[in-house]
C-alpha cells in the first residue's frame, strides 16, 4: 500500500509481516527522523487492530451437554459392579460379573445388567476383550416439589429448573417420595431414564392397629399405613404420629426416631 502527502518527495511504503505493521520512507533523511515517531505509533497499535477482541463475557455450555459430546468405550474386560455399558441401543448397569476362562475355548464374561429404562434384569456373556461402549448415564440432584396430576416435579435448587416426571414411568418407587426429598436423577442422551432415592427415609406413621397384641419376645410385627401410603411391617410398640426409619432398598423398617 502507498501513501503520499503533498510533498510529492515523500513516500511512504506499508506492509505487513507476520501480523506486525512495518513502515518504510522513500525520502529524504530529514523526512525520515520527522516520520519516525509516526511509525512507532502505528506498530505499537498494529498488534490491537490485527488480533481479534473478545468479550470478556463468554458463552455458557452446560456441563450436561458438554458431556453428551463425549463418546467412551471400554473393554469387557473392565466390566465391574456398577459399570453403566450400551447394549441394543439401550443402558445397562453391571449387577454381577464372572470372568470364566476355560481349559478349552476363548475367554468370557459373564454378566447380570439391569436396563435403566424398563427396570428388567437379563444375564449376557460376552467375550473376553471385545471393545464395548460405556453408556454415559449420570446424576443430577434434585429436589420433589410437588405432584401435578399423574406427574411428578423436581426442581434444581441452583437454577431453578422444573423436570417432570410421568407417574408411570416411576414405578412402585413413588411410595417412598414425600415433597423436599433430594433425589438423584439419572440422564442418558439428554434424557432423564431413572431416579434414585435416599438409601434412608424418615416416614410418618398415619394408621397403625394400637390394639394389636403379640409376643414381642418374638419380635412380633404389625402393618402401619405411612404418610406416602406405603404399608410397612413395624413392631408393636410403634404407634400412629411417629416417625420412623425406612429403606427404600428393600421396605424394610429400620428404627424408630
Amino acid at each position: 500500500v502507498l501513501f503520499t502527502d503533498r510533498n510529492p518527495s515523500f513516500l511512504i511504503r506499508l506492509w505487513r509481516r507476520r501480523n506486525t505493521l512495518f513502515l518504510s520512507f522513500l525520502c529524504s533523511p530529514a523526512k525520515q527522523t520527522e516520520m519516525a515517531g509516526i511509525s512507532t505509533a502505528l506498530c505499537m497499535s498494529s498488534s490491537s487492530l490485527l488480533a481479534p477482541s473478545f468479550s470478556k463475557q463468554s458463552v455458557r455450555i452446560s456441563p450436561r451437554t458438554n458431556r453428551f459430546s463425549r463418546i467412551y468405550a471400554l473393554s469387557s474386560n473392565d466390566i465391574k459392579v456398577g459399570t453403566s455399558i450400551e447394549v441394543d441401543g439401550a443402558p445397562w448397569r453391571v449387577l454381577e460379573f464372572l470372568h470364566v476362562k476355560p481349559g478349552k475355548g476363548a475367554a468370557f464374561v459373564r454378566t447380570k445388567i439391569r436396563n435403566y429404562v424398563n427396570g428388567s434384569t437379563v444375564e449376557r456373556t460376552f467375550r473376553a476383550g471385545i471393545t464395548m461402549e460405556e453408556a454415559n448415564v449420570f446424576k443430577e440432584t434434585k429436589q420433589f416439589t410437588y405432584k401435578d396430576g399423574s406427574q411428578f416435579v423436581f426442581m434444581d435448587l441452583s437454577s431453578y429448573e422444573e423436570t417432570r416426571l410421568n407417574e408411570a414411568d416411576m414405578g412402585e418407587k413413588t411410595k417412598w417420595l414425600k415433597e423436599g426429598m433430594d433425589c438423584n436423577l439419572l440422564y442418558w442422551k439428554d434424557k432423564v431414564i431413572d431416579f434414585e432415592l435416599p438409601i434412608t427415609v424418615q416416614l410418618k406413621i398415619l394408621d397403625v392397629d394400637p390394639g394389636l397384641r403379640g409376643d414381642t419376645a418374638q419380635g412380633g410385627t404389625k402393618p402401619a399405613t405411612l404418610e406416602t401410603g406405603a404399608v410397612v411391617n413395624v413392631p408393636l410398640f410403634v404407634n400412629p404420629g411417629e416417625d420412623i426409619m425406612v429403606d427404600t432398598r428393600t421396605g424394610t423398617y429400620m428404627s424408630r426416631v
